[in-house]
């Protein structure tokens, strides 16, 4: 499977992959959407030794919009989701609970939570359905939707790309700069908790 996420990396075809899986990870988010995105900036760091070269700025382009249009293609589904959307989501603790600190930090004006959901595991799922499902105003919920977007997208490209760079174009500088988004993950989960245990 490496072999094949390495060759896709070096050939022209990543920026539509890295689009696709990025865009439907909203709804499937075991899709290893941040690992494809490191390993075609690991392989833009290692520059003629692939076939094709990933252009950094493209792959942040093309993966930050994903994610935007993922989560939109969510907070439209949760919106039109109806009666039986809104009792799923009142038999789920972690989504009620989530729509409703959702609600709250939109209504303040701020939208730090929607981008640390980005960075935690199925939270951009989580936040996007519960914002649809609210009703809350495109206005309220898609510029800090493009932030967050922008910000993973950033800092996932960063990982594979200084990695490569510090550690060589190797899996073992992919394995690293998945192990520090992953880590980014888990402390975005635990930031997300806080509020809710002070409470």
């Amino acid at each position: 499977m490496l072999e094949s996420v390495g060759a896709l990396a070096g050939s022209p075809w990543i920026y539509p992959a890295v689009a696709a899986s990025v865009l439907l990870d909203v709804f499937l988010p075991l899709l290893p959407s941040g690992v494809l995105v490191i390993t075609a900036a690991t392989a833009a760091a290692a520059g003629s030794a692939v076939t094709h070269v990933p252009d950094i700025f493209l792959l942040i382009v093309c993966a930050a919009a994903a994610s935007v249009l993922g989560d939109l293609a969510a907070y439209r589904l949760a919106w039109r989701g109806g009666a039986r959307l809104d009792r799923a989501i009142a038999r789920s603790r972690r989504l009620s609970s989530a729509q409703e600190r959702l609600g709250v930090a939109l209504a303040r004006g701020g939208g730090a939570l929607v981008i640390l959901a980005r960075f935690a595991p199925a939270g951009r799922s989580v936040v996007s359905l519960g914002a649809g499902a609210a009703h809350r105003r495109a206005r309220e919920f898609v510029p800090w939707s493009a932030l967050a977007g922008i910000a993973w997208a950033a800092y996932s490209v960063a990982l594979g790309y200084f990695g490569a760079q510090w550690l060589g174009a190797s899996w073992l500088a992919t394995g690293v700069s998945v192990a520090a988004l992953f880590a980014a993950g888990v402390a975005a989960t635990c930031l997300m908790r806080r509020p809710a245990t002070r409470e």
